[in-house]
């Protein structure tokens, strides 16, 4: 796999549209949360292993370079090249060649999205691309599309976003090979040589369902300033996990069918008293079978809440799959889908979240969404594990 050492964000425009924060500084210098968003993007950076930045500046660019000088403070080495402010991204990435490395991370001073890096990296090299764009699969109507995936390499890039059936939108984050400078040309956008790199075959996506943040305009910076807001979130399973499972290939179809397991309403009342929030996430395809209504499963989970209260706490939401085995859906664990359901309703960093459950699914579930999973057992149950779990927090 490769060993990608540099990343180099372009922070070099106006952003007229975050008048009049712009005034006086550049834009990837607004603050979310009372932290500069390069910043955020920098500690990012840290955590994908990569040791240099490359910033390209061109507005304003000496509130960045003494901010940041040359990144000691920060734990990491950062470069600039400056270049007027009416410059292109392409413009910007050729006059800065000679340093930029043979494969780097290219990104957006304004986007951020916990996108999962060693799986970037890993198609990128098992792929031979030229460019290995991080996509989000937009299937909740974000933003506008831009591109058309087909077994992970895009075969459409349209930048006018007029094509028939584009699925998804690229979101930064791209893996590029230094080769692709050869054929830009005199275009001054780098976007241009897209459409070429296509056709050409070398052109894959790295697709996510986590949803991205920006700073690019205000109208998206209240959910910004809400993802960045400090969580500490538990997914938890439901039967095996705070329940007595029923028998395989039964369900928990009454309400008086619900017996707590053992620690299951402690751990549950620790994690409350810790401010964490606490969603649950569970399969329920006895709805699809016919064995019981999902009037039935409100009221299951009214009596689960009723005595969690009665305990000082309460699970936070609540989300299931009501779908049959071979249904073919997104949210049956162990797809995802509840999980990315929650991330954008609730604005979480699900690579910061927890998952408990008693099944391999769950755990696979999980890790697909790119929570931190762990299995719950008869030897160590949810009450040991949520321990360990405040423990490892604090």
């Amino acid at each position: 796999m490769k060993n990608i050492k540099q990343a180099v964000i372009l922070a070099g425009g106006r952003g007229e549209r975050l008048k009049p924060f712009t005034d006086n500084a550049p834009k990837p210098m607004y603050p979310v949360g009372g932290t500069p968003f390069l910043y955020r993007l920098i500690e990012q950076v840290k955590g994908f292993g990569i040791n240099k930045i490359l910033l390209l500046l061109g507005y304003k660019a000496e509130v960045i370079t003494d901010a940041l000088g040359d990144g000691k403070d920060f734990g990491i080495e950062v470069d600039y090249d400056i270049t007027p402010p009416e410059f292109d991204t392409a413009q910007r990435l050729l006059t800065a060649a000679d340093k930029i490395d043979d494969d780097f991370l290219l990104m957006y001073c304004d986007n951020y999205c916990p996108i999962d890096y060693e799986r970037l990296v890993r198609e990128y090299t098992e792929n031979d691309a030229l460019i290995q764009f991080s996509v989000y699969a937009n299937k909740d109507g974000y933003t506008k599309n831009n591109l058309i995936v087909e077994d992970g390499k895009v075969t459409v890039y349209d930048k006018t976003r007029k094509t028939e059936g584009l699925a998804g939108v690229d979101i930064g984050y791209a893996l590029i090979n230094k080769k692709t400078f050869d054929l830009v040309g005199d275009r001054i956008s780098f976007a241009a040589i897209y459409p070429e790199v296509v056709s050409m075959g070398r052109l894959y996506a790295t697709v996510t369902e986590h949803r991205y943040y920006s700073i690019g305009s205000f109208e998206r910076m209240k959910l910004t300033e809400e993802f960045f807001k400090p969580k500490k979130v538990v997914f938890l399973d439901r039967d095996g996990t705070l329940n007595v499972r029923p028998p395989k290939a039964c369900y928990i179809e009454r309400p008086e069918d619900f017996v707590w397991l053992p620690g299951a309403i402690e751990a549950v009342r620790l994690l409350k008293e810790n401010g964490v929030i606490t969603i649950l996430i569970s399969n329920q395809p006895g709805i699809a079978r016919g064995n019981l209504t999902e009037e039935t499963l409100q009221a299951i989970h009214d009596k689960m809440q009723a005595e969690l209260r009665e305990n000082g706490c309460e699970i936070d939401k609540i989300y299931y799959c009501p779908h049959n085995w071979d249904d073919g859906c997104d949210c049956r664990k162990p797809k995802p889908g509840m999980f990315y359901q929650a991330q954008k309703e609730l604005s979480l960093n699900l690579r910061e979240c927890f998952m408990f459950g008693d099944d391999e699914r769950d755990i696979e579930a999980g890790e697909a969404a790119g929570c931190k999973s762990v299995l719950i057992t008869e030897e160590y149950p949810l009450l040991k594990a949520v321990k360990d779990y405040l423990k490892g927090i604090k």
